[in-house]
């Protein structure tokens, strides 16, 4: 086997000064003797040690190294690192799922009696586990308005530990002034964490925003394709170590074959990202003109409330949009009954186009209420544009509106 270092020589790439797209592909892959060129993955759920003292070293912290695959896994590792390098932050903790991301968060960063502010435009699995979950272990929350910073203002009390949100968000794209929301978080000793789900890091980075924590669904566009489950939290070495505690303790941790999964997608994160923002803008304007709409929400529009600040904070508008029919509940699913080409499925961030009814589906457990002050209406539709020809998804959605 040809001599073989792992820091010294050409075997590594040099990522100093690298730019997003190659560290997108090369950032986290540390090669092994055996020289790959892919990044390896390691099936294993235990490692060996060269002695008893090593093992003990190893499981006390004193030495570093592998212990057990739900502590530390070679690819999962890669994957972590390559993430960190995106959002710019110094740490990652991959997870099971994006909702193990954000459980994971609160268990590390909250204790019973602490209290949480949450934007009410957030994912409906969200919020399921704030109030079945969370509350359940004497841990408040509070409920505002995402754009309204004088509501955040006014629900601060003593023990707010930690602010949460979604920007854009799901599934009507408001978007929040991050560094706003910092501002007022940090002045009152306060995490904010954002989920950057609908962006990922190739539009938006929330760390450089003043955001605490940024937490990912990598389920959707990090992956790409729909192939796997999986999650992400990445924020500073202080703030992610209790994280880390708590997956490791808890159990909600990546699989190595899933890791590498979703390192394969990162390589491409930044073109796909460019490709949805181009389909996803010119179905939105394609939208507007039409009839049966009464109203098109997507942050790439000049007439989204938030355009200038969407301009401001992310390079592109993304992927995601909503869309709004006359009708209520029966024009809505007419209309996604009637496509042929479209997927009719919850998820989103994939290659293929989707469509969804987010009131008796993603948002289908909320109240009434709830839903009405989150401005889920009955007659809301939101699509995941795909990369499909934007005229194949067009016809097909003609179909659907045609009869409305």
């Amino acid at each position: 086997m040809t001599d073989f270092s792992e820091f010294n020589d050409r075997y590594q790439s040099d990522l100093t000064n690298a730019e997003f797209e190659t560290l997108a592909v090369r950032a986290g892959q540390v090669r092994t003797p055996e020289c790959e060129h892919s990044e390896a993955i390691f099936p294993t759920s235990s490692y060996v040690f060269n002695s008893a003292a090593e093992a003990a070293a190893r499981f006390s912290g004193d030495a570093q190294g592998n212990v057990y695959s739900r502590y530390t896994n070679p690819t999962v590792r890669t994957f972590e690192e390559r993430l960190a390098a995106l959002e710019g932050g110094a740490a990652c903790a991959a997870t099971a799922s994006g909702m193990a991301a954000i459980y994971a968060v609160c268990m590390a960063h909250l204790k019973a009696g602490d209290h949480l502010i949450s934007s009410r435009s957030v994912f409906g699995s969200t919020n399921v586990l704030f109030e079945k979950f969370l509350k359940k272990f004497d841990i408040q929350v509070s409920y505002v308005d995402l754009l309204d910073i004088n509501d955040w203002k006014n629900n601060l009390q003593e023990n707010t530990k930690l602010f949460f949100l979604e920007s854009p968000s799901n599934p009507i794209t408001e978007v929040a002034d991050i560094p706003v929301l910092a501002e007022l978080a940090h002045q009152n000793d306060i995490l904010l964490v954002v989920d950057n789900c609908f962006c990922t890091p190739a539009i938006q980075r929330p760390l450089s925003l003043g955001a605490d924590l940024v937490v990912h669904s990598a389920t959707k566009y990090i992956d790409g394709q729909g192939r796997c489950v999986g999650g992400a939290v990445v924020g500073s070495d202080e703030l992610i170590e209790p994280v880390i505690g708590v997956l490791r303790s808890a159990g909600p941790t990546m699989s190595p074959f899933n890791a590498w999964v979703f390192t394969k997608g990162l390589e491409t994160l930044s073109l796909r990202m460019k490709a949805h923002t181009e389909n996803a803008l010119a179905l939105a304007q394609w939208l507007e003109q039409q009839p049966a709409v009464t109203k098109v929400n997507y942050c790439g529009l000049p007439s989204h409330p938030q355009f200038a600040l969407a301009q401001k904070q992310q390079s592109m508008s993304g992927g995601v949009l909503s869309f709004e029919v006359a009708g209520g509940r029966e024009a809505a699913w007419k209309v996604v009954d009637a496509t042929r080409m479209i997927s009719i499925t919850a998820n989103l961030g994939d290659a293929k186009t989707t469509i969804t009814h987010p009131a008796t589906t993603t948002h289908g457990r909320l109240s009434d209420e709830e839903r009405d002050r989150a401005g889920i209406s009955q007659g809301l539709l939101r699509i995941a544009v795909g990369l499909e020809n934007i005229a194949d998804i067009q016809k097909d959605l003609e179909l659907g509106l045609q009869s409305l």
